[in-house]
């Protein structure tokens, strides 16, 4: 297992090299690693686990839409390292169901599912996901803030992709949601710190734009 593994972890850095959008490698070790504490706590099958978690990305539909559909990437790697094609499809049905699309999110119908769909939203709040909306709201030329722009409300997977927005609204479009949103037990506890981290970096921000300190 541990070569497959090292592989995948492998093939991760290489795609992912040279990402300033915040969905660098290092987005993925956090992702795998998160996903494999978790994996642990809940007793997921953490071959599973950690190959969904360092393909989870490999396919997005922000970053290759040309093999989101048919997740063509992870399904390349993972044909070719001889995986049964029950393992194949398990794997890509998990990645199917971790990212956020509003109210078309998924929830996981498995252990293994809600491990790293779990992960990668820990990975979206707290110190480093504020870090990480920022690179991404850079990346795609998004305004810090304006203050005349109001946060988009009932959000479904088209309007959530579609849109654009100042990055500061996307915390209240996305990541102050995810706290509730976590499936497992370990997550839900790590989320409430992060969460509160967001809230205090708001009231700071929102301070500091003000001119009040």
């Amino acid at each position: 297992m541990e070569d497959i593994i090292a592989r995948a972890a492998d093939y991760a850095r290489a795609l992912f090299a040279g990402d300033s959008s915040g969905h660098d490698w290092w987005h993925t070790r956090r992702v795998w690693r998160l996903a494999l504490h978790l994996a642990e706590a809940e007793g997921a099958d953490p071959l599973i686990v950690q190959l969904a978690a360092l393909l989870h990305d490999a396919d997005d539909a922000k970053l290759s839409p040309e093999t989101s559909a048919e997740k063509l990437r992870a399904r390349r790697f993972l044909e070719a390292e001889g995986l049964p094609e029950e393992t194949i499809r398990r794997i890509l049905h998990i990645i199917g169901q971790v990212s956020y699309k509003g109210s078309d999110s998924e929830t996981p119908d498995s252990i293994e599912g809600m491990c790293v769909q779990d992960a990668d939203r820990l990975d979206a709040i707290g110190a480093v996901g504020i870090a990480r909306t920022f690179a991404f709201g850079g990346s795609r030329g998004r305004a810090i803030w304006d203050p005349d722009e109001q946060p988009r409300t009932e959000l479904n997977e088209r309007n959530y992709r579609s849109g654009g927005g100042c990055t500061v609204n996307h915390f209240y479009e996305k990541l102050l949601l995810l706290k509730d949103l976590m499936n497992t037990p370990a997550a839900r506890r790590m989320a409430e710190a992060r969460h509160r981290f967001m809230e205090q970096y708001l009231d700071e921000f929102y301070a500091e734009w003000r001119g009040d300190r």
